[in-house]
C-alpha cells in the first residue's frame, strides 16, 4: 500500500466517466480536498482514504485489523478509529452513485420551481455540507436539491412527501437533476444502503452506482 499524488477530485472525475483505481486490493490516502471533508471511498477491490493524517497512520491501523483486508476500510473498528483520531463525525455509510447530465430542461409536468427556503430541513442540511446550493420544488411534495459537494462535485438530493410516495416523483425528482446540473457536469448522489426507496428512484433515473462512501465532517 502507498500514497499517490492523486488528487481526490482527479479519482472522482475518472469514475464518473468509468475509469476506475485497479482493483489490486491496495489503499490510496490522498489529501482532504478541504478542512470540511474526510473520510473513505470503496471501490471495487481499492479504496481511497482521504485524510490530512499521516499515511503512515492510515496503513499501520489498516494492517491491525483482523479482517478481510479488501473490506479493511470501510471495517467498522477502521471508520471509529479514524473519528476518534480526527475529532469528526459522521451519519453512514452510503452508497455512491452518479449520473451523466442531459440536455434540455426538466420534463414541465413535474412543475418544478425554484425556491429560496431556508427552514426545509433538507436545504439546512445541504447548506452545511454543500456550496452553490439551489433548490427546486413541485407540486404534490417533492423537492430537490443540487450543490457542490465533496471535492466540488455537484450532488443531488431529493425529499419526496410520504403521501405521494410511490407515484415515481422520486424518480422524476432524480431525473430533473440531470438536467439542471450546471455546464453538463457529471451528477452525484448518495444514498443510505437500507434506503431501498431512494436507491430504486436514482437506479431507474439512469445514476450507476460506483462504490461506497464514508464521509467524515468537521463538528
Amino acid at each position: 500500500m502507498a500514497s499517490s499524488p492523486a488528487t481526490l477530485g482527479s479519482i472522482l472525475d475518472a469514475a464518473a466517466h468509468g475509469r476506475f483505481p485497479p482493483p489490486d486490493g491496495t489503499t490510496t490516502v490522498v489529501p482532504q480536498p478541504s478542512h470540511r471533508d474526510a473520510g473513505v471511498l470503496a471501490f471495487t477491490a481499492h479504496s481511497v482514504v482521504f485524510t490530512d493524517e499521516d499515511p503512515k497512520w492510515v496503513h499501520a491501523t489498516l494492517a491491525a485489523l483482523d479482517c478481510d483486508p479488501l473490506a479493511a476500510t470501510m471495517n467498522p473498528l477502521f471508520l471509529a478509529a479514524f473519528l476518534e483520531r480526527t475529532g469528526r463525525a459522521t451519519d453512514t455509510t452510503d452508497l455512491l452513485t452518479v449520473a451523466a447530465a442531459l440536455p434540455g430542461a426538466p420534463e414541465p409536468d413535474l412543475g418544478l420551481r425554484e425556491i429560496d427556503d431556508p427552514d426545509h430541513p433538507r436545504v439546512m442540511r445541504a447548506r452545511k455540507r454543500r456550496d452553490d446550493v439551489r433548490v427546486w420544488a413541485c407540486e404534490g411534495g417533492g423537492v430537490l436539491v443540487l450543490g457542490r459537494g465533496l471535492a466540488g462535485r455537484w450532488e443531488a438530493a431529493i425529499e419526496v412527501a410520504d403521501d405521494v410516495r410511490h407515484r415515481g416523483l422520486g424518480r422524476a425528482l432524480a431525473l430533473a437533476a440531470r438536467h439542471l446540473v450546471p455546464g453538463g457536469a457529471p451528477v452525484w448522489s448518495q444514498q443510505s444502503a437500507g434506503n431501498a426507496r431512494s436507491v430504486r428512484a436514482f437506479q431507474a433515473a439512469g445514476y450507476r452506482p460506483v462504490g461506497a462512501e464514508a464521509l467524515f465532517f468537521a463538528r
